[in-house]
């Protein structure tokens, strides 16, 4: 388990230096980096943006957090009334600001398209 996971991070580390060092200076002018300093950055950016949560995150029942969450809401969704549907829509408008969604007042993401072909014609 230890010497995997130090190959792992060598690879990782590996893969963070050639990248920084082919694309940030020409990008940005910026120095390049050796094999401890990419390292570095690894762990740095890790404790930054994303925490040391070992656990996997997309095997959690059904695909994914966001996955589940999706489905949670078409379920919630699907249970409500209209009245609660309409409801739950001008409580997003108003916390979406006097433009609604996509600046459009009356816009509504869950209704029908008049345009679109019904599927029992």
């Amino acid at each position: 388990m230890p010497i995997g996971f130090l190959a792992i991070a060598a690879a990782f580390g590996t893969v963070v230096m050639l990248l920084w060092n082919w694309l940030m200076p020409s990008l940005f002018g910026l120095i390049t980096v050796n094999f401890w300093q990419a390292l570095g950055l690894l762990i740095l950016c890790r404790i930054l943006f994303g925490g040391f949560k070992w656990h996997r995150r997309m095997h959690h029942g059904h695909g994914g957090c966001m996955h589940g969450m999706r489905n949670n809401l078409r379920e919630k969704w699907q249970k409500m009334t209209p009245e609660q549907r309409a409801e739950f829509m001008n409580r997003r408008r108003e916390h979406f600001g006097r433009g609604g969604f996509f600046g459009k007042p009356d816009f509504d993401p869950f209704a029908m398209d008049e345009n679109a072909p019904k599927e029992h014609e």
